[in-house]
C-alpha cells in the first residue's frame, strides 16, 4: 500500500491534474512505482481471468482504464529524469528500468490476456465498432503480437531476458552521457580567447563558470549534435574551436567510467537477438515494419537516393570555405570545427546575413508571445493565458494555460528554456498528462529546450537556431494540444515515429512567414522591427548550407540503420571502426562533416526511442514540405487552413492510419518533389 500522504497517492486535483510538484520530492518515486505497479499487475490480472466472455469493454476498453498509479508516477519521474536529474533519481532509474521492462513483458505475454484479444480480433467484423474503437482493438493485437505473444515458453523466457537487459544498458548509456557531457565542458581561461563573442555570451559564459565554481573563468556547455554551432560560429580563435568540436567528438569514447562503446555493441547485439526471435532478420526490419515506410529497404532507399547528391553539394560549399581558410591559414585544411565559422562568413558576405547580429531582434519572450503563440492563434484560434499560480518543477519553468477559440479550455502548456547540469541535451516535447475523453482529460505538456542562461537582469537573446527550435516543439505540443481522441492510446503524437516529426516541421514554416516575423522580431531595446531588407536575405539564405546539413544527418541516419540492421550473428568488436567503415560503405564519409551524432552519443537510438527510425525526420520532412507548398498555394495563415489541418489531421492522433489522415488533408499521396527543392536536390 502508498502511503495517502505520497503525491502520486491519489489523481491530482490541480486543473487539468497538474501534476503537484511542490509536494514531489525524489522519495515519493520508489514507494509510488512499487505500489503502480503491483496495482496495475492486479487489474490485469483480473481483466485476464474474469469470468464473462470477453467484450470490447470488459478487455480492451479495461486496459485503457487500467494503470493510473502507474502512469501518474512514470509521466513525472521520466519527464523529470531527463530535465532534473539528481543521483537519486538516476539510482531510480537504474532500479526500477528492468522492472518496468519486466511488467511490460508480463502483461504482453500474459496467455489468458492474449486469449481475450485475439478472440475479439477474429471476430472484429461483428462486434459494431466504431472505426476509433475497432482501430484500437486491431492495434492492441499487433502491439501483443509484437511483444512476443505468439511465443513458446522458452523463447518468452529469453525475451524477458532481452528487454530486461536492454533497459538496464539504455538507461547506462543516458546516464553517462549525461556526466561525460557535463565533464567536458570548456573551460576557457582568457576573455581575449573568447573573440567574436558578444557581450551577452560573454557574460552567460562567466556565468556558468561560476555555477560550476570557477570565478573569473567562462565555460562553454555542449549541446547535444556533434557541431557546436553558435560558439563555432562566432568565435575567431581557431584553435579554441577545434578544443570545443574536440570535447563534442570525445563524449562516451574517452575509456573513462563514462565510455559508452562496450554498451553500444551490446545493445545492437541484444536488439538483433530480439528481433530474431521474433521472427525478423534484424532490429530495423522488426521497429520499421510498424512504421509507414513498412521496410528497412524502402527508409535506406530513402536516404541513399538522397546521399551522392547532398554530399556533391557539401563537397562545392568545402572547396569554398577552404578557400576562405587559407586566405587567413595559408596551408591550413579545412576542420569540422572550422565549418561553421566560415559558413557564417560565407552567409555574411554572399548574402549579407549575420546570424549572431540578428539576436537582439529574438528576445525570447516576444518570440513565443508573439511568433510561436501568435501564429498558433492565427491559424487555430488559440489563446494563451500564464499561470504563475500553479505549482512547476523548476523555477524557471513557465506555465500557460491554453484555450480554443470559442473559450473552451484545451489544456496546459509548460516551457522549460534553459540549459543546466541536471538537464540532458537537445530539445524535446513531453506530455504529463494526455488528452482522452473515455478518462475526461486535457493535455498538460512541455517543450524543454536547452538555451544558455543570460546573466540576471539581461534579456534572453535567441539564436536563429533557437528560434527554430521554439516553433518545432511547438509544433509537438501542438498535436499533444490540438488531439480530439476517445482511447489515450491514440493521443496527441501517439502515431509512428516517421510520422511524428511531421507536424512539429510543417509548423517551423511560420518562423519567417512575413505576418508572423513581423509581429516578434523587433529590437528588444528599440522596438524596430527586424529590417525587411534583412529578411529577404534571410530568405535567400535559406538554402546555403543544405549540403552540409543534409549530409551530417543522411551521415547519422544511415549509421543508425547500420547498426540496426547487423543480424544476430553480426558481433561488432570494435565500434569506432564500425562506425568508420559504415560511413565510408553508404558514400558519406565527408572528413570535414562528422554525423550529426556518432555512435558514443547517439542518445536518440541508443537510450531514447529513435532506434532504426532516426530516418523519419527526412521521411516526414516528404511530408512537411508538401504540406507546406499546400499552405502556400491555399493562402497561407488563416483559420480556414488551420481548421482543415487540425480537423483531417492534427487532431486524429493515432486513431487513424497516418497516411489515410494525410490523404484526407491533402486530397492525394505525398509527393517528393517540394523537398528535393528545398534541399537543393533537385537533381537526384
Amino acid at each position: 500500500m502508498i502511503s495517502p500522504d505520497n503525491p502520486f497517492a491519489a489523481p491530482s486535483e490541480l486543473p487539468y491534474a497538474l501534476p503537484p510538484f511542490d509536494r514531489i520530492a525524489d522519495e515519493h518515486y520508489r514507494p509510488a512505482f512499487e505500489a503502480g505497479l503491483a496495482e496495475h499487475a492486479a487489474e490485469i490480472e483480473q481483466i485476464a481471468t474474469q469470468d464473462a466472455e470477453p467484450t470490447f469493454e470488459n478487455t480492451v476498453v479495461a486496459l485503457e482504464r487500467a494503470g493510473e498509479l502507474l502512469s501518474r508516477v512514470a509521466s513525472v519521474f521520466y519527464n523529470l529524469s531527463g530535465s532534473t536529474s539528481t543521483d537519486e533519481i538516476q539510482a531510480i532509474q537504474a532500479e526500477f528500468a528492468p522492472k518496468l521492462a519486466a511488467h511490460h513483458d508480463a502483461i504482453h505475454l500474459n496467455p489468458k490476456l492474449f486469449a481475450r484479444i485475439d478472440a475479439l480480433h477474429a471476430r472484429r467484423g461483428e462486434l459494431g465498432l466504431d472505426e476509433e474503437s475497432r482501430r484500437l482493438l486491431e492495434r492492441r493485437h499487433l502491439d501483443f503480437s509484437r511483444a512476443g505473444a505468439g511465443l513458446g515458453e522458452a523463447e518468452q523466457a529469453r525475451l524477458r531476458e532481452l528487454n530486461g537487459q536492454l533497459s538496464t544498458l539504455q538507461t547506462k548509456f543516458q546516464q553517462n552521457l549525461l556526466k561525460d557531457t557535463n565533464e567536458l565542458a570548456v573551460v576557457i581561461e582568457d576573455r581575449a580567447e573568447l573573440a567574436g563573442f558578444g557581450d551577452g555570451a560573454v557574460a552567460t559564459a562567466a556565468e556558468a563558470a561560476s555555477a560550476r565554481g570557477e570565478d573569473g573563468k567562462y565555460v562553454l556547455t555542449l549541446t547535444l549534435p556533434t557541431s557546436q554551432a553558435s560558439p563555432l560560429e562566432t568565435l575567431s580563435d581557431r584553435e579554441i574551436r577545434a578544443r570545443i568540436h574536440t570535447a563534442s567528438m570525445a563524449r562516451g569514447n574517452r575509456g573513462n567510467d563514462y565510455d559508452n562503446n562496450a554498451l553500444v555493441a551490446e545493445i545492437a547485439h541484444l536488439r538483433a537477438e530480439r528481433a530474431a526471435l521474433l521472427g525478423y532478420p534484424n532490429h530495423a526490419a522488426y521497429v520499421i515494419a510498424d512504421e509507414t515506410a513498412k521496410t528497412a529497404e524502402a527508409a535506406a532507399g530513402l536516404l541513399e537516393r538522397l546521399a551522392p547528391a547532398a554530399v556533391a553539394n557539401a563537397r562545392t560549399e568545402a572547396a569554398e570555405l577552404q578557400q576562405l581558410l587559407e586566405a587567413d591559414v595559408p596551408g591550413a585544411t579545412l576542420r569540422p570545427s572550422d565549418w561553421p565559422y566560415y559558413a557564417a562568413q560565407v552567409r555574411r558576405e554572399r548574402f549579407d546575413v549575420d546570424t549572431e547580429a540578428l539576436r537582439p531582434y529574438f528576445e525570447a519572450d516576444r518570440v513565443y508571445a508573439d511568433g510561436v503563440f501568435f501564429a498558433a492563434t492565427k491559424l487555430y484560434g488559440l489563446t494563451f493565458t500564464e499561470r504563475p499560480d500553479l505549482p512547476k518543477y523548476h523555477p524557471e519553468v513557465r506555465t500557460f494555460e491554453v484555450f480554443d477559440a470559442d473559450g473552451t479550455p484545451l489544456g496546459l502548456y509548460l516551457l522549460d528554456l534553459y540549459t543546466r547540469d541536471a538537464k540532458r541535451g537537445g530539445a524535446w516535447m513531453n506530455t504529463f498528462v494526455d488528452q482522452s475523453a473515455l478518462l475526461d482529460r486535457k493535455t498538460v505538456v512541455v517543450n524543454v529546450l536547452n538555451v544558455s542562461r543570460p546573466p540576471a537582469g539581461e534579456p534572453t537573446l535567441l539564436t536563429f537556431d533557437e528560434v527554430v527550435t521554439a516553433f518545432h516543439e511547438f509544433g509537438h505540443a501542438l498535436h499533444a494540444l490540438l488531439s480530439s481522441v476517445r482511447y489515450p492510446t491514440f493521443s496527441g503524437t501517439n502515431v509512428p515515429r516517421d510520422f511524428v516529426e511531421y507536424p512539429s516541421q510543417v509548423n517551423e514554416m511560420w518562423m519567417l512567414w512575413p505576418e508572423v516575423l513581423a509581429n516578434y522580431a523587433k529590437h528588444h531595446e528599440t522596438g524596430e522591427a527586424l529590417p525587411q531588407a534583412q529578411v529577404e536575405k534571410l530568405l535567400a539564405a535559406q538554402q546555403y548550407g543544405e549540403g552540409f546539413s543534409t549530409t551530417e544527418y543522411l551521415a547519422a541516419s544511415l549509421l543508425d540503420q547500420a547498426w540496426h540492421r547487423l543480424g544476430v550473428d553480426d558481433r561488432v568488436e570494435e565500434v569506432q571502426r564500425f562506425e568508420t567503415d559504415a560511413l565510408v560503405k553508404a558514400g558519406v564519409a565527408v572528413e570535414a562533416i562528422p554525423p550529426r551524432y556518432r555512435t558514443t552519443y547517439f542518445a536518440h537510438i541508443f537510450s531514447g526511442g529513435y532506434s532504426a527510425g532516426y530516418y523519419s525526420y527526412i521521411w516526414s520532412e516528404v511530408l512537411d514540405a508538401d504540406t507546406v507548398q499546400w499552405f502556400r498555394e491555399s493562402g497561407g495563415l488563416t483559420r480556414e487552413n488551420g481548421d482543415h489541418f487540425r480537423r483531417t489531421l492534427l487532431g486524429r492522433g493515432g486513431s487513424i492510419d497516418p497516411m489515410d489522415a494525410f490523404r484526407s488533408f491533402r486530397g492525394r499521396d505525398p509527393e517528393i518533389e517540394a523537398l528535393l527543392v528545398r534541399r537543393g536536390l533537385n537533381g537526384v
